[in-house]
């Protein structure tokens, strides 16, 4: 006869696996840093740019060259470079740009915001379109609605961002005066709100200036609605396949033939199997927001982090490139590492 676990070593057997499945998590994160770190640590030795040259100019003197290449380390052997490197990562030291000549933190903290409310608005706007646009295409395939998502995904997938962009202020702004010209707000309202949270529109609102956040809304609505539109085209393409897959599954089946309504199939049974799918794909349009911004800030003249690391490549800031480059790859382990958090809650099955 077989011997039946007692509840304590059921729950000392459940402590342990949550233990080593924490411990597995723990060092992929722990790796995948180590390696992002070495990465930009050689990137930042391989490129022709001297980063003595970018702070005392190129018309000082041997000596000067010589003590500054010595203050910056850059005389010690690479091993010991990179652990100087990892130390002053991990204080969130990212040295001093030459172009602000402000710590790269400071600067990192005063753009980022910007980004990662431009990323959201148009995350949410490709999700509220998209999921809906690709489940109507799955449910009425070949329909009418099936060959509008796929023209919107087609167009999407084909039509470059920053185009897309320049084309929308000739006509919406130059011809028509219907959008503003580019920026985060009004000139008039610059420097008006200095909220704790960095994003505009909300600080804005928080502070009940109504005119501020209106004029903040404004700026936001055209490049959130552009890149809304590439993540609807992407996120609707997905719904629609994941929803396809579903709908062709035995429980469908089963479902219709004990009667339940075609709502309740569809929303009920069939999108609640797909949500950990489909939050794979938006946490990887987020990610690609937050990296994938570069053009069209540059476009429109959003003072995000995109704008900021295109300027800091133009003049050789490499201390700058190598802090964002950075903190977009922090960003993107700790969404992937939330979705995993949430793949549990959604799917008890992963546990």
């Amino acid at each position: 006869m077989t011997a039946v676990p007692s509840t304590s070593a059921r729950r000392t057997r459940a402590g342990f696996s949550i233990l080593r499945r924490g411990g597995a998590s723990i060092g992929v994160v722990v790796t995948t840093l180590l390696g992002l770190l070495v990465l930009t640590f050689v990137v930042g030795r391989m490129v022709p740019a001297d980063p003595v040259i970018a702070i005392i100019g190129d018309q000082a003197d041997q000596a000067a060259y010589d003590r500054v290449y010595s203050d910056l380390g850059l005389d010690q052997p690479l091993w010991r470079q990179f652990a100087s490197y990892v130390g002053d990562v991990v204080t969130l030291d990212f040295g001093e740009s030459n172009l602000t000549r402000n710590a790269v933190s400071t600067d990192l903290a005063r753009v980022f915001p910007a980004t990662v409310e431009l990323a959201s608005a148009a995350l949410i706007i490709g999700t509220l379109l998209g999921v809906p646009l690709g489940v109507a295409a799955a449910v009425r395939r070949d329909s009418w609605v099936d060959h509008l998502a796929r023209v919107v995904g087609l167009v999407g997938y084909s039509t470059p961002i920053f185009w897309l962009g320049m084309m929308v202020l000739l006509v919406f702004y130059a011809k028509l005066g219907w959008v503003p010209s580019g920026g985060r707000v009004g000139i008039y309202y610059e420097g008006l709100i200095e909220g704790p949270t960095g994003f505009l529109t909300l600080d804005a609102i928080l502070a009940r200036d109504w005119e501020t956040a209106r004029s903040a809304l404004y700026h936001l609505m055209t490049p959130a609605l552009i890149l809304g539109y590439a993540n609807t085209a992407y996120i609707s393409r997905m719904s629609r396949s994941f929803m396809l897959e579903q709908l062709q599954q035995e429980y469908i089946l089963t479902a219709q033939a004990k009667g339940a309504s075609r709502q309740s199939v569809v929303w009920r049974h069939a999108f609640g199997n797909m949500r950990v799918q489909l939050l794979t794909v938006i946490a990887l349009a987020y990610c690609g927001l937050l990296d994938g911004t570069v053009l069209i800030e540059t476009v429109f003249g959003w003072p995000g982090l995109g704008q900021y690391l295109t300027t800091a490549l133009f003049f050789a800031d490499m201390n700058a490139v190598l802090g964002a480059v950075l903190l977009i790859g922090l960003i993107s382990i700790a969404i992937n590492l939330l979705c995993d958090i949430a793949y549990r809650m959604l799917d008890p099955r992963t546990k």
